[in-house]
């Protein structure tokens, strides 16, 4: 188990470390100074305040004040977490296609930063881990595609290491990559990379297949995949069988027309004051 604590980082070091967790699958707490937007189903806005920013694995998005128990603003379960830092501040973006919303969130000043590698959810059980998706597919290659013949596992590359090489059922070289998370582009360009370091060893004119095999991907990764002729097989590691695609369908109404935990009328979120909550 690992865990990161930055205080008083600069936003570059928070940059750095935001992106690796968010590559981890970490949870992500980001505690300073900042404004957020909402653009989607309405739009919103809240001033200047210190507030708590946490990141789950599973994409969702939650913006925390000193008051109650509910987020002044989130993006539910499926959304894709991106990190930059521009016009001197660091600026983390959450979002998703269905419906089209957009979630930034602009800090002046973070105070804290913490990635933590969270076990204990309600699926533990149900959570695998990369070398039992190899287990899985090493005894049954018909996961990854009927005629699939693993040939070696931890090839070197000048890539690095492959998971798994193989063959399809023509003989084409075919490389797989593992992931036991809901991954993003990173884990795409590289796959690429690996079929890249096979194209430099066989030659450009023989095939060569890529594989990523993992519960989902983000929107981003699949265009990613699609656009370098890359392919996807969706299995979650604990059962070896393709994912039931649940929680992405999860609907969440916006802040600006959900009712707080509290029983209050509906709070428009633009109705707080610069430094109300901090």
């Amino acid at each position: 188990m690992h865990t990161t604590t930055l205080h008083r980082p600069t936003h570059r070091e928070t940059l750095w470390e935001l992106e690796a967790a968010i590559e981890r699958g970490d949870l992500i707490t980001v505690f300073g100074r900042c404004t957020v937007d909402y653009d989607g189903r309405a739009t919103s806005t809240l001033g200047p305040g210190n507030r708590l920013v946490i990141l789950k694995p599973d994409g969702s998005t939650l913006v925390h004040t000193d008051e109650k128990r509910t987020p002044v603003n989130w993006q539910p379960p499926g959304c894709e977490h991106h990190a930059s830092v521009r016009d001197g501040r660091l600026r983390v973006r959450g979002t998703r296609t269905t419906p089209d919303e957009t979630l930034d969130i602009h800090f002046e000043q973070v105070h804290q930063f913490s990635a933590l590698d969270v076990t204990g959810g309600r699926d533990l059980d149900l959570y695998g881990s990369e070398e039992d998706l190899r287990e899985h597919i090493l005894d049954d290659p018909s996961l990854v595609e009927s005629g699939f013949t693993p040939l070696e596992t931890e090839r070197e590359s000048t890539a690095g290491p492959m998971d798994i090489y193989g063959e399809d059922a023509e003989g084409v070289p075919m490389v797989v990559e593992l992931k036991r998370r809901r991954v993003g582009p990173s884990a795409a360009s590289q796959l690429q990379r690996y079929v890249e370091a096979l194209h430099r060893e066989f030659g450009d004119s023989v095939a060569v297949r890529g594989v990523l095999v993992a519960p989902s991907v983000t929107d981003r990764a699949a265009d990613l995949l699609k656009e370098n002729g890359l392919e996807f097989v969706a299995l979650d590691p604990a059962t070896g069988e393709p994912p039931e695609a649940t929680e992405a369908s999860e609907e969440v109404e916006p802040p600006e027309a959900s009712e707080d935990a509290d029983g209050d009328e509906p709070k428009e979120a633009d109705s707080e004051t610069d430094g109300s909550d901090g």
